[in-house]
């Protein structure tokens, strides 16, 4: 099974509100995993976390802020990812043409 640490040593820890964690996770922002009612962040997951962590409380960043943040990140990256594909794409047609 994979590392994870409980919602109340996560918010112990990095001294949030559960609220605030209860809203990321109430608001699709974090997957969390619950076993025997306690709720679970995994170790993968603490990057994005520490990210939303940071963004609300050092730069008074509002949930639906996070949310948009986030989603214009994604799509960025999906962007990125495209664009990487395509210049793949293109260098191998471009390799094509120059051995012929």
């Amino acid at each position: 099974m994979s590392e994870r640490i409980s919602r109340e040593e996560l918010v112990k820890i990095y001294n949030v509100e559960i609220t605030f964690f209860d809203e990321l996770v109430n608001s699709g922002l974090l997957t969390i995993h619950t076993e025997n009612e306690i709720r679970y962040l995994m170790y993968e997951d603490l990057p994005m976390f520490e990210r939303f962590t940071n963004w609300h409380y050092d730069l008074e960043i509002n949930l639906p802020g996070l949310e948009v943040i986030h989603e214009m990140l994604k799509k960025m990256e999906d962007l990125r990812q495209r664009n990487r594909e395509l210049m793949n794409k293109l260098s191998a047609i471009d390799g094509n043409f120059v051995d012929s």
